[in-house]
């Protein structure tokens, strides 16, 4: 990677999960994303990623003090997991995320660059 190389996230969103596969199905999926993210390290584009928990708490209001459980979104927009990756520019790191195993289960990748925040010199 060079010293221009950006850092995008990609955000995974509905396809079917553990809970609607047999195990069998489920195993070759883990096994698909353990060879993606293999491929991500050895290239030298993996940063991070995991899976989400279903379970949610939603803060909205003044200071955060309206929590409620959630998420609300439809099961196909909820947000499952994470993948922080290093390419070139959006165009590269869209081309990445086509590997991407959830596409194997009707989900989707949504790809969003990092913005860098300028720090304040000491």
């Amino acid at each position: 990677m060079t010293s221009e190389s950006k850092t995008f996230l990609l955000i995974l969103r509905g396809g079917r999960t553990r809970r609607d596969m047999s195990p069998t199905d489920y195993g070759e999926v883990v096994r698909k994303y353990i060879a993606w993210v293999e491929s991500l390290r050895n290239s030298g584009q993996y940063k991070g990623g995991e899976p989400l928990e279903k379970d949610a708490k939603v803060l909205s209001g003044k200071q955060g003090q309206l929590i409620t459980d959630g998420p609300f979104a439809e099961s196909k927009e909820t947000v499952g997991g994470y993948f922080m990756i290093i390419a070139s520019d959006l165009d590269e790191a869209a081309e990445i995320a086509r590997g991407c195993p959830i596409f194997d289960s009707d989900g989707t990748v949504e790809v969003r660059q990092i913005a860098a925040i300028p720090h304040a010199e000491a």
